[in-house]
């Protein structure tokens, strides 16, 4: 990995001129995660956040009882962790690699100094909290507010929105996807089961093809589809 090009990735760092990026990637340590490996654990002192040059990482939490619970999944040239730069302490969720690949480590006190020189890379970092809060509210908003065919649609359209593809591959393991759309396989399943049966989406293995996008958006948004109702276990 070119740790440069990595670094001119990260959209965090956009408008950034060649001199900032340099020095950002000056503080970067390049760190390479096999599929399933564990990068940090709820609890780990939070000396830094990360970037994904290549892969996927996961970040959750686990209740008591030992159920999971997905919050965000980041690909390539995302940040992960990022309030640790701020707050320090401690991480508060878990992170782990879904897929190999590598990532980008930025020391918090190394990194801090660089913000204190550079004042757009301050406001970057600003514009990305002021970001992640909104997303952090209209996760909570879906998961109270939305049943599941429609926290659902409206996940299969960020997809083809981010790809610009009709054709999607799911981005979690079917299980993962449940526990990150707040619900179980079995439901997960027979909702998929029948957004394919109403003309929706075709299901290919883990492929799945968007045929009617305005259907989608309609569910989504908590709108009649002209579909029969989906019944018990819609959440």
């Amino acid at each position: 990995m070119e740790k440069n090009q990595a670094v001119a990735a990260i959209g965090l760092f956009a408008g950034l001129g060649p001199k900032e990026l340099a020095a950002l990637a000056a503080v970067a340590e390049v760190r390479r995660y096999g599929r399933g490996q564990d990068i940090f654990f709820s609890g780990d002192a939070a000396e830094g956040f990360f970037s994904v040059a290549s892969g996927k990482v996961r970040i959750y939490q686990t209740s008591l009882s030992g159920k999971e619970h997905i919050l965000h999944v980041f690909g390539p040239g995302e940040v992960f962790a990022e309030v640790a730069v701020f707050a320090g302490g401690v991480y508060p969720a878990n992170a782990q690699a879904l897929e190999e690949g590598d990532y980008l480590f930025f020391p918090r006190e190394r990194f801090r100094r660089l913000l204190a020189e550079e004042p757009d890379l301050a406001m970057n970092m600003l514009g990305l909290l002021s970001i992640r809060l909104r997303q952090l509210v209209k996760k909570l908003e879906d998961l109270s507010l939305r049943e599941v065919p429609a926290r659902l649609a409206a996940h299969l359209l960020l997809l083809g929105a981010e790809s610009k593809k009709r054709v999607l591959s799911l981005d979690l393991p079917k299980g993962q996807l449940a526990a990150y759309l707040g619900t179980i396989p079995e439901t997960l399943s027979r909702v998929l089961r029948r957004f394919a049966d109403d003309g929706l989406i075709n299901l290919s293995g883990h492929a799945i093809e968007i045929l009617d996008a305005p259907r989608l958006e309609a569910l989504a948004a908590g709108h009649a589809t002209g579909a029969a109702p989906f019944g018990p276990g819609g959440r």
